[in-house]
């Protein structure tokens, strides 16, 4: 939830923000890639600090890091020091759905993993409700709105140091530091790297289309901007939904063919959307790709299992986070793209790298019943 909080803040403040410090499109973009480079180093540094020092200690310091460093935008005085905010933030930001991911995969039964994650990890559309309401009552004091969002922290800071014990199998297998190239080991290089690339191709095309999905909304459909925000609404209802249920699934037919079907299911839902006539079909069309857009809930499950005990932090967290840290230049992108062939085009784009990511996710394992004899190898 606080994911989407921090992430969604930015979007909503950005036109105040630029306003108040005089920043150009480029320097307001930048904040954004900020945050985002931020989460992609923190793919191999808070992975490397839960995997040697334990899940608990690792998640503690990624919340404190980000909600210190997003309070302190309350005294942001310049653009430099707001880039450098943001990005420190987002190297705490990042670590979090990584070790959370991990820390549940650990603690859960196999059988039950994918909907326990999916529900944990669907929390990120209610962080983006939040995000709405915060900025409708708080704007255009976009300084105290981060400096709540910053402190906001100390609430999960307070569940996880009362009552999260740490994970029994990763106590179990401590024996010798883990050192982040172990990712690259023969026996894992190929799942890191196609992981990598699937998740760096789906979190592209779906940073891409949220960046811009509300300008799209207003630019090309003529939709007043009050009604936009009814819009978004009922999409993350659609995408929450989504979450449970593909955790269901995952559980029935196996992660892979969970997260193949979530992506395809995006890759064609998201070009009817993008056709719609009327506000009508858009309404329902909405909620129905974002239904499909339930991957980064079984990617959660799906990348921990993909990594033995040892390194599953380290390993998952850097399949995902180097998606999200590539994808910071998705905006632009897309932006430029828009400028000449229209937002619509530019969202066809992204249903392409969805139908990408879901072919790429074709040549990994299917995990089920796997995990724990690929550990038992790895430990032998």
């Amino acid at each position: 939830m606080f994911d989407a909080l921090e992430i969604l803040l930015l979007s909503f403040t950005l036109p105040v923000i630029r306003a108040d410090l005089g920043l150009t499109t480029t320097e307001g973009g930048l904040l954004a890639t900020a945050t985002l480079l931020g989460i992609g180093v923190s793919s191999v540094t808070v992975g490397w600090l839960a995997d040697n020092y334990g899940r608990k200690r690792a998640l503690m310091v990624s919340l404190a890091v980000f909600g210190v460093f997003t309070a302190a935008i309350l005294g942001v005085q310049s653009f430099t020091m707001f880039l450098l905010l943001r990005f420190v933030a987002g190297l705490g930001l990042g670590g979090v759905w990584g070790v959370v991911s991990t820390y549940v995969v650990e603690t859960w039964p196999a059988a039950q993993r994918g909907r326990a994650v999916a529900f944990v990890l669907s929390a990120f559309p209610i962080g983006g409700v939040i995000a709405a309401a915060l900025s409708g009552a708080l704007l255009p004091d976009w300084r105290l709105l981060f400096f709540i969002g910053g402190v906001g922290v100390v609430i999960p800071l307070v569940v996880v140091g009362l009552f999260f014990r740490e994970s029994a199998e990763w106590v179990e297998q401590k024996t010798t530091p883990v050192k982040v190239t172990e990712i690259f080991a023969p026996e894992l290089r190929k799942n890191t790297l196609l992981g990598a690339i699937v998740a760096t191709l789906a979190m592209f095309g779906a940073w891409g289309a949220s960046t811009w999905l509300p300008t799209y909304l207003q630019a090309d459909k003529g939709i007043p901007a009050a009604s936009v925000a009814v819009f978004m609404t009922v999409l993350n209802l659609g995408m929450f939904i989504g979450y449970n249920v593909f955790g269901l699934i995952a559980d029935r037919i196996g992660r892979k063919n969970a997260l193949v079907l979530s992506l395809a299911g995006v890759a064609l839902t998201l070009p009817l959307y993008v056709v719609a006539a009327d506000r009508t079909a858009l309404l329902w069309l909405g909620p129905m790709f974002a239904f499909f857009a339930a991957y980064a809930g079984v990617f959660g499950v799906y990348l921990g299992e993909l990594f033995p005990t040892r390194v599953r932090t380290t390993g998952a967290g850097f399949c995902y986070n180097i998606g999200r840290g590539v994808s910071a230049f998705a905006p632009l992108t897309l932006g430029v793209l828009a400028v000449n062939t229209g937002f619509g085009a530019g969202l066809l784009v992204c249903a392409g790298f969805m139908a990408c990511a879901a072919i790429a996710m074709t040549f990994l394992p299917d995990l089920r019943g796997a995990p724990q004899l690929r550990a038992s190898a790895v430990r032998g």
